[in-house]
């Protein structure tokens, strides 16, 4: 049992890898800026959806951002479509599991995913990065829902200096089902743009 789990862990933290080279390496289309926010897309060869990067400067102590960003106990700025957040397992800033419930418009079905969250700290630079990568067959699938299958995100967090956080959030998502392409490409960009607006302006106001 400890040996699959070790080769799990190690398959995992390989595939983290070949994510990050693979994105990275490729250029990022600049889509706009708003409220201190640059937003960006990148597509894939041979894919027809689109990842997203947004980038800001976060004005407060960096414990604050770290406490916020990753910690799945402060669970009030995330996305008001998600209808139900379940925590599954948690270890303060090494690792959770939790499960998400969206709550889509319709006629749109409402998804479901199961997440993975790997949390590292550099203790030179500290710089924070949150990997979160779908978790398989932890919670079964049920009825109503389409499970969301194909997704990965990171976060990183980097200390500049005099109470500034420079923040990246990176992502990609498949919502399967029968959501169109281009709907999807199309309000994609809107992702970042509200989960960093949501964090400025939670540490930021006074």
């Amino acid at each position: 049992m400890i040996k699959s789990r070790c080769y799990f862990f190690i398959l995992q933290f390989a595939l983290l890898l070949a994510l990050s080279g693979s994105v990275e390496a490729q250029s990022w289309d600049f889509v706009k800026e708003k409220d201190g926010i640059k937003i960006y897309t990148y597509k894939a060869p041979g894919s027809s959806l689109k990842s997203f990067k947004g980038i800001t400067d976060i004005h407060a102590p960096v414990d604050k951002v770290y406490n916020l960003i990753g910690n799945v106990r402060n669970l009030d700025w995330w996305d008001k479509n998600l209808r139900e957040i379940k925590v599954l397992y948690y270890e303060k800033d090494k690792r959770s599991q939790y499960y998400l419930v969206y709550d889509s418009p319709w006629p749109v079905t409402d998804r479901d995913l199961c997440v993975d969250a790997t949390i590292a700290t550099d203790p030179l630079t500290g710089i924070r990065t949150i990997w979160s990568v779908p978790l398989p067959d932890m919670v079964p699938e049920y009825p109503g829902y389409v499970r969301i299958q194909d997704y990965w995100q990171r976060w990183s967090i980097e200390p500049a200096g005099n109470d500034v956080v420079h923040v990246i959030l990176e992502g990609y998502v498949d919502p399967a089902g029968s959501v169109p392409d281009w709907i999807y490409n199309m309000v994609i960009t809107e992702t970042p743009l509200k989960i960093l607006r949501g964090i400025k302006d939670r540490l930021e106001l006074p």
